[in-house]
C-alpha cells in the first residue's frame, strides 16, 4: 500500500500539553516505522502553531501544512483539541482526519451532556448534580461524593470526598480548572475501560478490556495515572455476560455520542451491571497508554494501529494533495 503524508499535531493551550506533545511524539515514530512520512505540527501553550523546526507559522500556515498532507492525527487532550476544536478547523480546511467529529467531541469532553446521552439510551450513570460557582454555595455533604470538573481532562481538579470539611476545598480546586463542576456519588464497582474502533463499513472493532486498579486513594486521579503506581489487567477477570454488557454498553455510547475512529468508554462494572464513568475521544496514545495496550493484547501492534487509524480516515476521501 502507498505511503500516506501524515500531519501528526500535539502540545495545546490545555494543561494536558506534556501528555499530548508525548502522544504525539510517539504515535509520530509508530507511523514512521508503519512507513509514512510524519509531518509534526506543535501548538505552543500560548495557541501558536509550530512546524516541525520548532518556528512559528501562525495559524495560515499550519492550514498550508495540513492541506499538503493527505491526513491529520490530532493528538491534542483535552480543551482545545479532543472538545472538537481541531476536528472543525480540519473540516474548514477539507483535510481527512483520524478521529471524532466536532459534535462528538463537544460532547463527550463536556460530562454533564455525555451522562444526559448515556441516559437517554438505558446505559446508567452515576447519579449526580450539575453545580456552578453561583450555586455552589447550595451543596451540602450527606454521603461520599466525586467532585470533577465538567469539561477537563486527565482528572485534573479531580477529588473524592469522604468527609463534609474535604468538600469545599474539592469544589475550590475543580472550579480551578472549570466553571461547571460535577458532584456525582461515588459508584462501587471495578473500573473497566473499553476501547472501540469504529469501521468504515460500520462495523465496530472492541480489543479486550482493561481494568484499572484503584489505588488507596479509591480514585484513579493524576497522581495515579501518571506516577507508575496505576496497575492494568488486560484483560480483567469477568463472567461472558458481563463482557458482553460491557461491549454492548460501549458500542452503545460510541455510536449515541457520534464518535468515529477510536475511542476510550469507561465504565463502573457493578453487582448491577455497567454504569458509565466517561468517553474519551482522544485517549492517551502512547504504546503503553490504555487504548494500545487494548488492541495490542487483541494482537494489533501500536504501528498497525495507527495504520490503520490513518489509512481508513482517507479510505472515503480524496488526498488533500499528492
Amino acid at each position: 500500500m502507498n505511503p500516506l503524508r501524515v500531519a501528526v499535531i500535539g502540545g495545546g493551550t490545555s494543561c494536558e500539553h506534556d501528555v499530548s506533545l508525548s502522544s504525539a511524539a510517539a504515535a509520530g515514530a509508530a507511523l514512521t516505522e508503519a512507513g509514512h512520512e510524519v509531518v509534526p505540527l506543535t501548538i505552543d501553550r500560548d495557541g501558536g502553531w509550530l512546524d516541525q523546526g520548532g518556528e512559528a507559522i501562525g495559524l495560515s500556515g499550519a492550514v498550508a501544512v495540513l492541506r499538503d498532507c493527505h491526513v491529520a492525527v490530532p493528538m491534542l487532550h483535552g480543551p482545545g483539541g479532543e472538545d472538537g476544536t481541531l476536528a472543525a478547523l480540519c473540516d474548514l480546511a477539507d483535510v481527512p482526519y483520524v478521529g471524532s467529529a466536532l459534535g462528538a467531541g463537544a460532547i463527550a469532553m463536556d460530562k454533564w451532556v455525555t451522562k444526559l446521552v448515556a441516559e437517554a439510551i438505558g446505559v446508567p450513570t452515576a447519579p449526580g448534580t450539575l453545580v456552578t460557582r453561583a450555586t455552589a454555595d447550595q451543596v451540602s455533604f450527606t454521603h461520599p461524593v466525586v467532585v470533577k470538573p465538567v469539561a477537563a481532562g486527565s482528572s485534573h481538579g479531580v477529588s473524592m470526598v469522604r468527609e463534609a470539611s474535604e468538600l469545599a476545598p474539592a469544589l475550590d480546586a475543580a472550579f480551578a480548572v472549570d466553571d461547571r463542576v460535577l458532584v456525582e456519588d461515588v459508584v462501587e464497582g471495578r473500573e473497566i475501560d473499553l476501547a472501540v474502533l469504529g469501521r468504515p463499513d460500520g462495523s465496530r472493532t472492541v480489543p479486550p478490556a482493561l481494568e484499572i486498579v484503584v489505588p488507596e486513594s479509591g480514585i484513579f486521579d493524576l497522581d495515579s495515572k501518571y506516577d507508575g503506581s496505576a496497575v492494568f489487567r488486560i484483560p480483567p477477570p469477568m463472567s461472558e455476560a458481563d463482557r458482553e454488557a460491557l461491549e454492548r454498553a460501549a458500542i452503545a455510547v460510541y455510536d449515541a455520542v457520534g464518535c468515529a475512529g477510536v475511542a476510550r468508554v469507561d465504565f463502573f462494572l457493578t453487582a448491577d451491571g455497567p454504569v458509565l464513568n466517561e468517553v474519551n475521544t482522544i485517549p492517551g496514545f502512547t504504546e503503553h497508554s490504555q487504548v494500545p495496550r487494548m488492541f495490542a493484547a487483541a494482537g494489533t501492534s501500536y504501528p498497525e494501529l495507527l495504520d490503520i487509524m490513518v489509512r481508513e480516515a482517507t479510505s472515503d476521501r480524496s488526498p488533500a494533495s499528492t
